[in-house]
């Protein structure tokens, strides 16, 4: 009897991305034998094709096995979209995977084995970031990419998947702003697990978008701390230090000034989030 894996990919007017991340998605090595894969969808308040084009991967995911649904919701938000995709999904692992992101094709094989546990787990591959078009942007992401939460954590942005067990640390999901942070810090450190296969992220296109998002990312993290302060003794994010932030400012002297410009500005009233789904396109 197959054992499944199910994608939960919540999309917003994500037509400029959802093929280029159902792509890779069905590009994905072989599952470890005894598992099946699906991906369900689900496009919420939709004012463009989203829906349609995530359809026209249903005949190339049968082809390879994998089962496809597209679920429409009226009204947009991630939190109607992540538990309607929980609501229809069959799998003992659940990945949730944003429509913007394109995985390694060793990703979700290397999930699905590290999540073969009854022990509850998290688990996610290595960050990286896809090359901006501004070069602010590429600037900042160069200076960001070598932080220690990056290089050597298990940050989840993006993408991260649960074992059943791991799925049970919480029933409902929150209306919150974070939902990455909350899931993650739900879990020990040594309940984290960090895969060697990876993932592209794209980073929001120049100042204004950076310092909104970086401002709606801070504002995630501080409403998880206040409403949920329990899970904040799971929070292993490390410090950089003088000696660190010293080394960094050597090596990368103009992403250090962009990165340090944008957390300035970030405590300024300018540039306020526009809704918990901004993300600066």
């Amino acid at each position: 009897m197959s054992r499944w894996l199910s994608v939960i990919l919540p999309a917003h007017d994500e037509a400029e991305w959802i093929g280029a991340c159902a792509r890779s998605v069905l590009a994905s090595d072989p599952l470890p034998r005894g598992w099946r894969g699906e991906v369900l969808v689900v496009a919420n308040g939709c004012s463009d094709d989203t829906a349609a084009r995530a359809r026209a991967f249903a005949d190339q995911a049968a082809a390879r096995g994998w089962d496809w649904q597209v679920l429409e919701l009226a009204e947009g938000g991630k939190l109607g979209a992540l538990t309607a995709g929980d609501a229809a999904a069959r799998g003992e692992l659940r990945a949730y995977l944003d429509a913007d992101v394109q995985l390694d094709p060793a990703l979700l094989a290397r999930l699905v084995a590290a999540l073969e546990t009854e022990a509850p787990r998290y688990a996610s591959g290595a960050p990286r970031v896809a090359r901006a078009k501004s070069p602010i942007t590429r600037l900042y992401a160069r200076f960001w990419q070598g932080l220690p939460f990056v290089t050597t954590g298990v940050p989840g942005f993006g993408l991260f998947a649960v074992n059943t067990a791991g799925r049970a640390r919480w029933g409902d999901w929150p209306d919150i702003i974070s939902d990455d942070t909350f899931v993650r810090l739900s879990f020990t450190p040594q309940e984290r697990l960090r895969v060697e296969a990876g993932y592209d992220w794209p980073m929001v296109e120049g100042f204004a978008n950076l310092v909104r998002v970086r401002r709606r990312q801070d504002a995630g993290v501080a409403e998880v701390a206040r409403l949920y302060p329990h899970l904040m003794k799971n929070d292993d994010t490390p410090g950089l230090g003088l000696g660190g932030l010293l080394g960094h400012l050597l090596r990368d002297p103009l992403g250090f000034a962009v990165y340090a410009t944008v957390a300035i500005a970030v405590r300024t009233p300018l540039y306020r989030p526009r809704s918990h789904w901004d993300r600066g396109r």
